[in-house]
């Protein structure tokens, strides 16, 4: 059976829209109004597409497309053509498994970042990398080396008596510093 392109553009918006409730779900336990703003964002982000463009989607002035479909059944952990199908089934809803919740093993969701903290750093870390690519890729293989490798054993007479996760906090801090160059004044 061939459905018209009117229908597909039905089913995978409410496709999406149950990916956006399945995320909610699995993100926060009673949202209000003003936590599911900040989940759109944080939504469109897990998407690879702007908060605006969401928007648009949700408001029908804009269509998911093949690839965009494509994209979001990748990166929600959906089998192919899953957006295209219908899935407005309450009772398959509730017996499918969220594919938003954190899992032990590394998977694609561990490599987006969870906060404002870390969506910092990653932002810092491609600046510097698209200005300067082969210096940012030794300084931070060379950093990243330094903190991934394991240390040598200390003996049990050199370590020091009273070693707290404070001071190797300090100490890691210290290290990190050393290794980043300062920024440059604006003009």
């Amino acid at each position: 059976m061939h459905t018209g392109p009117r229908d597909v553009a039905q089913t995978r918006l409410d496709n999406a829209l149950a990916l956006f409730d399945e995320f909610v779900r699995a993100t926060v336990k009673h949202p209000d109004a003003a936590t599911l703003r900040g989940l759109e964002g944080r939504f469109a982000e897990r998407l690879q597409i702007q908060p605006s463009y969401w928007s648009q989607i949700k408001g029908r002035s804009r269509q998911i497309g093949e690839r965009l479909a494509r994209q979001f059944e990748q990166l929600c952990h959906k089998p192919a053509g899953w957006m295209d199908l219908p899935h407005d089934s309450p009772a398959a809803a509730a017996a499918a498994p969220t594919s938003f919740q954190r899992t032990d093993d590394n998977d694609s969701a561990h490599n987006v970042p969870q906060d404002d903290d870390e969506r910092f750093i990653v932002g810092l870390v491609l600046t510097y990398y698209r200005r300067h690519p082969q210096r940012a890729r030794t300084r931070l293989l060379d950093l990243l080396g330094e903190v991934l490798s394991p240390s040598p054993p200390v003996p049990p007479k050199a370590r020091p008596a009273a070693s707290t996760k404070d001071d190797d906090t300090q100490e890691l801090w210290a290290r990190t510093q050393a290794g980043v160059a300062p920024l440059k004044r604006k003009r």
